[in-house]
């Protein structure tokens, strides 16, 4: 088969086309014939070498996929050969074929070509561990995104509307929050020309944010703790902003608060089939419905993901950029 390798860490450039190994399906896994993987930031940082995968993963990046099951391995039960798919991955979605642990596997939804699923895994699983599972968003709470117009803040967008939450958002231009606020967003910040900690407090009658999804990190520490609402629960997912910060926690105690910090990748595989549980039980019936759905900004060959990365560093992007395999 062919995959998407990294001989050395560097620019877009770095990714080559090349030929290589067939992955064989273990205990509990299967194979899928990738029909698109998508991109993700942690992508861009295994191709600088900031993210290596954790030992015995595949070397290859792509964390997400869709496709059609070509093999199952021993003890896999509920899925058959031919199933359409999608599915979480550790590594090795940039490539025509990857092993997958069953319990990281989920049906097409309806409604949602073969190809656009690719958009789902990894920022479904994202959102709802980290949005519902652990901050535990309720009804008629205010959720703050950054990113609004990213893969993940598209998704959280409508994920909180579906609950009967408030959403908050911060996107870099007019254009952005333009297609934020058409998937429901109620709170349109301006990052570049506004203090979204102000504008939060504003909104809410100065009451603050309930639940912020980050994925700065330590730039917005100090802001996201003075935006939290009492009670408030900030979860970190990313470190765009940098890795050190300084935590006054007088103000974290004065709002009652709770940080949290997570990421998928590296979990145990018995973690990720749970996450992926709660999403079919949660979230599938929302896409079988049509009321989320993935966004995705455009399609590219898979044999030319320097030209998907460099659109990802760029950030002009609203929503996806998806791969597709030949």
């Amino acid at each position: 088969m062919h995959a998407i390798t990294i001989p050395e860490p560097g620019g877009p450039e770095a990714l080559v086309w090349d030929e290589v190994p067939d992955p064989v399906p273990g205990e509990g896994e299967v194979l899928v014939e990738v029909v698109a993987g998508a991109v993700n930031r942690a992508d861009v940082l295994q191709r600088q070498g900031f993210y290596n995968p954790p030992p015995g993963a595949s070397p290859y990046p792509g964390l997400e996929c869709s496709g059609r099951i070509a093999e199952l391995g021993p003890g896999v039960a509920g899925w058959a050969v031919g199933d359409e798919v999608c599915a979480l991955l550790v590594g090795g979605g940039y490539a025509e074929k990857v092993a997958v642990p069953a319990g990281q596997l989920l049906p097409v939804p309806k409604g949602v070509g073969l190809t656009q699923a690719a958009a789902l895994p990894e920022v479904v699983c994202t959102v709802w561990s980290n949005v519902f599972m652990v901050a535990h968003l309720r009804p008629g709470e205010t959720l703050l995104v950054h990113g609004g117009s990213s893969g993940i803040g598209t998704m959280a967008i409508q994920l909180a509307k579906a609950v009967g939450a408030k959403v908050a958002v911060t996107a870099g231009s007019k254009e952005k929050l333009d297609r934020c606020a058409e998937l429901g967003a109620d709170i349109l910040i301006n990052y570049r020309q506004q203090d979204f900690v102000e504008e939060v407090k504003k909104a809410t009658d100065g009451a603050g944010a309930d639940v912020i999804l980050d994925n700065m990190g330590a730039k917005y520490l100090d802001r996201n703790v003075r935006t939290l609402a009492v009670n408030g629960r900030l979860a970190i997912i990313g470190m765009q902003g940098g890795v050190k910060g300084e935590l006054n926690i007088g103000a974290l105690l004065a709002k009652r608060g709770a940080i949290s910090a997570t990421s998928l990748r590296a979990r145990p595989v018995a973690e990720k089939a749970a996450i992926v549980a709660a999403v079919r039980e949660h979230v599938w019936p929302l896409l079988d419905a049509g009321h989320v759905r993935p966004v995705i900004d455009r399609e590219l060959p898979m044999s030319d993901a320097a030209e998907a990365h460099r659109v990802l560093e760029e950030s002009g992007h609203v929503g996806k950029v998806l791969l597709v395999a030949p």
